[in-house]
Parts: structure tokens; sequence; C-alpha cells
């Protein structure tokens, strides 16, 4: 059964998604002008504004709802995924990630849009939207949006829940022999803690701990590049160049050809920044505005700090300090890479410390996703004890294997996109459209 669901996951997450999801976030770059480039300062002043949004309405913050969709999307990929790239693709890998990054944004720019377009008000006022909603509402195919809620909902107990809480208890297990068990109780009361008072309790927490989470890593991944300067425009030149070349074995790396390097740094920069799956439209879509394109803007920063920011510095500390040749893969060979460039044990540290903080800020934020594709499929009173489910499921991948959990959670999160991509290319009219009618009064205003 495993040998056979790992075949499936190695055709759905193929190259037909891939160039499917890459395709999609082009087009969208074309038929948006490139906004993704031009806009970008502008989305990056928004999320700081304090122009109040007279007509606003949603449930949380615009800076809340980006705080929300990076907590779900800056997790252990970040760590581990980009380092399994770099070891399987070369560094030229890391070149593929950020081009994968800078179409992602136009795509992520798309999803929020219609996002907070098709969004509906519930009957106890609070807002619920995302791709189920924007396939029924605006394509009117009510079967396909039931598709992508089933497959979310499923997905959300595997990358969402339980292959998180396995690294959290793992983490800490190797670097504080604490027993997987009792991180398991640990992590289900902080979940409860959180989510049980819905999008608006998960909102405050993440808006609190997102950024410094990212901040801590961030500049633990800078003091490592500082003391590494000299290294710098080199390990760049190569990143540039093994894009393009193939990369020759050498100590424990195997070697590499420039469509390894392609398939390894898109596979991992869209499983990073999930541009295109459809999970964190269904954030933005609870954030007090009255819009679309504003939150959007700001929806699609995400992807930049996600992929261009944090993928970049693991990237980047993982060359610089020449471990990509030890033969290490995954979260071991992030940790060796910032062992080896800082002082002591501080190294090692930062990473357990990225690990746990990043998994469990993705735990709070697919939370959320899960709640709204579960309603979306059977209605506001499967909400509380959906929650429960959840909050059990935490503690139950913290002292399980997973092998089977990590392969089906790969299927139906790749399951995702193909419902979703339907969409934003079906509604890429809608999309455009808006843009235009939001620069258009732009500039009526500023006459």
């Amino acid at each position: 059964m495993l040998d056979f669901l790992n075949v499936v996951a190695g055709y759905v997450w193929g190259w037909p998604l891939m160039i499917l999801l890459v395709g999609t976030g082009l087009w969208l770059t074309f038929s948006l002008r490139a906004l993704q480039f031009s806009h970008l300062i502008h989305a990056f002043g928004l999320i700081v504004r304090k122009t109040p949004d007279k007509k606003a309405q949603g449930d949380i913050s615009n800076f809340q709802a980006l705080m929300v969709a990076l907590s779900a999307t800056v997790g252990t990929g970040n760590i581990a995924g980009v380092a399994t790239a770099i070891y399987i693709g070369g560094p030229g890998a890391l070149f593929w990630m950020w081009m994968t990054g800078l179409v992602g944004m136009a795509t992520k720019y798309a999803e929020a849009v219609l996002a907070v377009k098709y969004r509906v008000q519930n009957e106890n006022g609070t807002f619920s939207g995302g791709p189920m909603y924007y396939i029924s509402r605006g394509l009117g195919w009510k079967w396909l949006a039931t598709l992508f809620a089933f497959f979310a909902s499923i997905a959300t107990f595997g990358i969402g829940s339980m292959v998180q809480s396995n690294s959290v208890a793992d983490a800490l297990n190797h670097s504080f022999s604490i027993a997987p068990g009792i991180t398991g109780i640990v992590l289900m009361g902080l979940t409860a803690a959180v989510i049980i008072g819905g999008v608006r309790s998960i909102g405050r927490v993440t808006a609190l701990l997102v950024p410094v989470m990212i901040a801590l890593y961030v500049l633990g991944a800078l003091a490592v590049l500082i003391m590494h300067i000299t290294e710098i425009p080199g390990v760049l030149a190569m990143v540039v160049s093994s894009a393009f070349e193939p990369v020759a074995a050498t100590g424990g790396f195997a070697g590499a050809t420039v469509m390894m390097a392609i398939r390894l740094g898109v596979a991992r920069g869209l499983f990073s920044n999930e541009s295109g799956l459809g999970s964190a439209p269904i954030a933005a879509a609870a954030a007090r505005t009255s819009q679309p394109v504003v939150q959007a803007l700001i929806s699609m920063t995400q992807t930049f700090i996600d992929t261009l920011v944090v993928c970049s510095m693991t990237g980047l500390v993982i060359l610089v300090t020449g471990v990509w040749t030890s033969g290490k893969n995954g979260a071991p060979l992030t940790s060796y890479a910032f062992e080896t460039g800082l002082p002591g044990e501080l190294g090692g540290l930062i990473v357990t410390i990225g690990i746990i903080l990043f998994a469990y800020s993705t735990i709070l934020g697919w939370s959320y996703y899960g709640e709204k594709a579960i309603e979306y499929l059977l209605g506001s009173k499967a909400i509380v004890p959906y929650r429960w489910a959840f909050i059990i499921s935490v503690g139950l991948g913290s002292s399980m294997k997973l092998d089977l959990v990590w392969v089906l959670s790969d299927i139906f999160n790749a399951l995702m996109a193909f419902p979703n991509l339907i969409a934003l290319i079906g509604l890429a009219k809608v999309v455009s459209k808006a843009l235009d009618e939001f620069e258009q009064a732009n500039l009526a205003e500023n006459k």
C-alpha cells in the first residue's frame, strides 16, 4: 500500500502539476502586467498602513490575515525542504525556487482577489471564503468546489496537524531528550488554547508569533552569512550557473542534472509557499476589508517572505558553509550548516527552535483551513467537533510512525491544486478587471 501511494504521490506532484502551477503563475503575471514587481513596495506599505477602511467587513485585520497565511506556509519545508532540494538538485535548485516564488506571487494575488470577492457572511456574522466559494459562486461548479473542500479537509489532518506535531516531537526528543508523548500532550493544550477561540484567536496569536519566529531565524541566518560574507558572491554565481549546467559529483553530493535542479527547485518552492494550492486564500477571505485588491496585494507578500526571504536564508547558509557536499539531507543538513557557521551550540539551537515554532504555527494556520473546508461540506454544526478532532490528531501525530500519513498528505495537498487552478484560469478576467478598476479609482482619487 505504501509503495503504491508513493507512486501515486510521484505522479500527482510530477511535471504536469508543476507545469500547470508555474504556467498559471506566468499567465497571471502576463495578464496582470507583472504587478508583483510594479506593486511590491506599495504592497508592503499596505501591511503597516493605518488609514481606516470605513466600509470594511471581515473577522480579522489585513495584517492578521497575512500572519495566519504565513503561519501555515512558513513551516518545516523552509528548513528541511530547501535542504532536500539542494541535496538532490544541487545549488541550482535554489535559483528555480526563486523563479517559482516570483511567478507564484501573481498566483497568490489572484487567489486573494477571488477569495474576498466571492466570500460569504454566515448567520453568526463571520465570513467564509476560499476556493470552494469562488469555484461554486464564480464558476458555478459546486461539484468541483466540494471536491476541493474534501481534499483540503483530509490534507489538514496530515500536513497541517500530525506531520507537524511529529516534527516538533522529533526535534525536542533529539535535542533535549523529551519524550514524544509529553510533547504531544503539551502541543494539544497549546493548540486547544488557541483554535477553540476561532479565527480571531488564531489571528491574534499568529500576529505575535509569526514575526518573532521569522525574525529569529532570519537573524541567525544573517549572522552566518556575515561571518562568511566573502563567500557570498561566489555562491550566488554558483547558484545561477548550476541552474543551467549539470553539477558534477563532489564529496557526499551525488551530482545533479539541470532537470533535477529545475524539478526539485520548483517542487520544493511550490510546496513551501503553497501558491496555487488554494490554502492561503481561505485566510485572506477573513480579512477586514472592502477592497479585494488591497488584501490581495498584502497576500502576495506572503510568497515573497516565505520563498525569497526565509527559503533563501536556509539555502544560502547551506551553501556558504560548504556543507551541501557533506552527504547529509533534510533538517540534519540545515542544522549542520548552522552548527558549522555559528559558534558553540547556538546554530543547532536556532534550527531546533525554528522547527518547533514553524511547525506549531503551521498547526494553527492549517487548523483554520480545515475548519472552513469542513464547514463548507457539513455546515457550521461540524465546527466544534472538527476542532476537537484536530486537537486529538495533534497529540496522536507526536508519537506515531507517519510514513502513510506523510504520503497521503502529499497526495491530497497536491490534489487541492487542480480544482483551484481551474478556477484561477476560468476567472482570470475577473482578477484582471478588479485590478483595472482599482487602478482607475486610485488615479481618479489622486487627480
